[in-house]
């Protein structure tokens, strides 16, 4: 699927082409792989011409030249670093103004790429490619339902595994396991396995503390298929939840439906965070929702804006977002409840399913 146009779509100042420089992991840009459609293989070291009529060409190494030959783009290959400077120069000469994605570069990948053409004047555009990856198409849609599935089975599936006596980073790698037994690339990010007073820590990930009955236990994972993730958070009880329990839960369940419920295309983001932390705001629990209500998913995990109450963004048709509140007492617990929302024109649709109709494992 060419997603070019989609892109030029979102410019208005004229530019000889775009170039796109995929740098060695960790710094890869997930750009890349949403204009190509490529979802095997890293393209360390390539780069990508996107030009205003629609057309693209890939330029990379013999390393991935097999990958490569998915693409619908033409590719040209090079073997040598000679060979990568002939082509650059080639196509970079005489262009006067040039597009990048600065988010996806290094200064040091930004200074090379200028020496191919010292005299161009080089444009951030990455605004134009984040809008573009805000709404996702079809075939984008139809890859984040079956990561999303994949998730929601061992979602399930965790609740008849986890007992006391088990250490969070063994549930963790139980976790990704019985993702990547399902299909998964891998995990969409370091899987998050909290017990207990650890669960007030919104981004902790796991340790060695060993699950206690009466522990909170929070797991926030999520399953990555051809590069894109779903992203799941469900907090559960080992053994019987204590009243303080079950009230923290009966609250951030009450804010996360409410907000679901009020999501669809033409609603200020602003407004739906709002509405989830105005519930919490009238509970006993009062300035402890300290995040966020969501944030876009796709390529990324966080994958550009998140729904904050600074964020006054109209949600659009077909944007993919979660929905996640939370309320943390330190030294005490945290409960989060997380979904993956596809928004429509009247309403939207939650593809992730994991139960949180109830929360104890006895």
């Amino acid at each position: 699927m060419n997603r070019i146009p989609r892109i030029y779509k979102n410019i208005d100042s004229e530019l000889d082409f775009i170039l796109i420089h995929n740098g060695p992991e960790p710094m890869l840009d997930l750009s890349f792989f949403y204009a190509t459609g490529l979802y095997n293989g890293l393209f360390e070291g390539s780069y990508l011409f996107m030009y205003p009529d629609g057309r693209g060409e890939i330029v990379t190494s013999v390393l991935e030249e097999q990958s490569a030959s998915r693409a619908t783009l033409p590719v040209s290959v090079f073997s040598t670093g000679a060979e990568r400077k002939e082509m650059l120069e080639s196509r970079m000469k005489g262009a006067k103004r040039i597009g990048i994605n600065a988010s996806g570069l290094t200064v040091g990948a930004l200074n090379s790429i200028k020496e191919f053409n010292p005299d161009a004047e080089y444009i951030d555009i990455g605004k134009a490619i984040d809008k573009a990856r805000m709404i996702k198409d079809s075939e984008e849609l139809e890859i984040m339902r079956k990561a999303a599935q994949i998730a929601s089975e061992v979602g399930d599936l965790i609740r008849d595994f986890v007992k006391p006596g088990m250490k969070e980073y063994e549930v963790a790698a139980e976790i990704v396991y019985q993702m990547q037994r399902r299909g998964a690339t891998g995990p969409a990010f370091e899987t998050i396995s909290s017990t207990g007073p650890n669960t007030a820590e919104p981004h902790y990930t796991s340790g060695t503390r060993t699950i206690q009955e009466g522990d909170f236990f929070l797991y926030d994972y999520g399953a990555r298929y051809r590069k894109y993730n779903s992203d799941i958070t469900r907090t559960i009880v080992i053994g019987r939840a204590t009243e303080e329990q079950k009230r923290m839960y009966e609250v951030v369940l009450d804010a996360q439906l409410s907000a679901i419920d009020a999501i669809h295309a033409g609603v200020n983001a602003k407004d739906i965070h709002n509405i989830a932390a105005e519930i919490i705001d009238k509970s006993p629990y009062k300035g402890r929702f300290i995040h966020s209500l969501g944030h876009e998913l796709g390529l990324a995990t966080h994958d550009s804006v998140g729904f904050s109450p600074a964020n006054d963004m109209v949600v659009e048709k077909n944007m993919v977002i979660t929905v996640e509140p939370g309320v943390y007492l330190p030294g005490f617990g945290g409960v989060r409840i997380e979904d993956d929302i596809v928004v429509t024109a009247e309403g939207c649709e939650v593809i992730t399913t994991p139960k949180k109709d109830f929360f104890e494992v006895l």
